[in-house]
């Protein structure tokens, strides 16, 4: 999902996810399985991706206005805050009584399409919003659990990159950016100081914690999760890459402890007003603008692996970022519905709104477009296309995030508080978050 969602998922995200009723959706239909009974109407949730709600209005209306030229079809728009959507879905589910489409965040693709709520994408249905081959590997890798057919398309992809001040770099005799943590951690050493730091975190934050966590585990070659979908979280290759994270606090100190408590975007501030050289994030240039900082004064490159450069296996860098569509199965236009899938998964909506929200878009053919060739965005892209990985595409995804990000979280706070952060400990933390799983 993009760095935008900022809702604590919780244990009782699974239980509720599992307690759903198979067959039971959404839609403006009350039955288990849709049809057409509504063809000039739909009801659209979108997630909040702008600097605000009415940004988004903003953004959308004119695109549904246009949709509605084309197809006759008037769609009702409601654009639904992070804090709220999965409860707002999940509780869709469970009634029957939702949106016709809406976007999920693409980490919680498995977890939703357990509710039976959601309509599968098999290749017929693919075929009616313009083919599967269309879609990046990688974004559709993050659609639904493997083997199955996916329930959502994706509709804005993400990835990590690093981005640095290339002033406090030339100030510090820095040339080039760190291709790997060691170099990162020499350099965050030589561009901390008065009051100054090498490397800004979100560390409050249980999504960033947890896209990190996923990241430097597949680096130390291990999985969270089996291959069947059992959690390994306390193996030793994840518990080395949940240290290795935790330590730019608690050994390397090359972040402040501060950013501990770090989780409403204050490292995007620190790092556009200098407070912090180095920074970790999704898209980060349209947010960098609006605290004041110019394009010619940051730039971009892969995040750092732990030798060689980015790639497939123990060198991805980034987990798959973004943002999915999916449609629920009891809706009351469902031909409408894919046709409004496939109008905003077009080549024409997907270079405008991508580039409206600073992502790249998952569509093949429009993230070739010009406009998603700057240096930031054409990092982003090749990460996207050749380092990322999509988070574990478990029924249990949602728990995974809470349990795993929190456990990241209290072993950020022992850092900034001074207390030793040791393998046992770390063990300990992720011991505790399987249990509860």
């Amino acid at each position: 999902m993009s760095v935008r969602a900022r809702t604590a998922f919780g244990a009782v995200v699974g239980a509720t996810l599992l307690a759903v009723l198979p067959g039971c959706g959404g839609g403006t239909s009350t039955g288990d399985s849709g049809g057409n009974s509504h063809p000039k109407t739909l009801t659209y949730w979108a997630s909040n991706q702008g600097a605000s709600l009415e940004d988004d209005k903003a953004k959308l209306t004119p695109e549904l206005q246009e949709f509605e030229r084309q197809s006759g079809i008037k769609v009702k728009l409601e654009v639904v805050p992070w804090s709220d959507l999965l409860n707002r879905i999940l509780g869709a589910t469970s009634s029957g009584q939702g949106p016709d489409v809406l976007n999920i965040g693409n980490t919680w693709s498995a977890s939703l399409q357990t509710t039976g709520a959601l309509l599968p994408f098999d290749d017929a249905t693919f075929a009616k919003i313009g083919g599967k081959d269309r879609f990046q590997e990688s974004a559709l890798a993050s659609t639904g659990a493997p083997g199955k057919a996916p329930t959502a398309v994706p509709l804005y992809s993400l990835a990590y990159g690093l981005y640095y001040n290339k002033k406090l770099f030339a100030d510090a005799g820095i040339s080039k950016p760190p291709a790997t943590w060691d170099e990162l951690v020499q350099d965050g050493r030589r561009l901390t100081g008065g009051g100054k730091y090498g490397l800004a975190v979100e560390g409050g934050n249980v999504s960033e914690n947890i896209h990190h966590a996923f990241v430097f585990a597949k680096q130390h070659g291990a999985d969270f999760f089996d291959a069947s979908g059992q959690p390994t979280f306390t193996s030793p290759g994840a518990v080395e890459g949940v240290k290795q994270y935790v330590d730019f606090i608690a050994r390397d100190k090359i972040a402040a402890p501060g950013n501990a408590e770090y989780a409403q975007n204050e490292s995007i501030g620190d790092f556009a007003s200098g407070k912090a050289a180095m920074l970790l994030w999704q898209a980060a240039g349209p947010n960098l603008q609006k605290h004041g900082m110019k394009p010619d004064q940051y730039a971009v490159a892969p995040v750092p692996v732990q030798s060689g450069t980015p790639g497939p296996g123990q060198n991805i860098d980034s987990m798959v970022a973004g943002i999915n569509m999916a449609v629920f199965k009891n809706s009351g236009n469902l031909d409408g519905a894919l046709k409004f899938v496939k109008f905003m998964t077009s080549d024409a909506e997907q270079k405008k709104l991508n580039g409206e929200y600073g992502s790249i878009p998952p569509v093949k053919t429009a993230s070739q477009d010009p406009a998603f060739s700057t240096p930031e965005l054409t990092v982003l892209r090749n990460v996207i296309a050749t380092s990322a990985a999509p988070l574990p595409q478990v029924p249990k995804e949602s728990q995974f995030e809470e349990l795993v990000g929190g456990a990241v979280k209290d072993l950020l706070a022992d850092a900034a508080a001074g207390r030793p952060v040791t393998t046992q400990s770390v063990q300990a933390r992720l011991a505790k978050a399987q249990q509860q799983m």
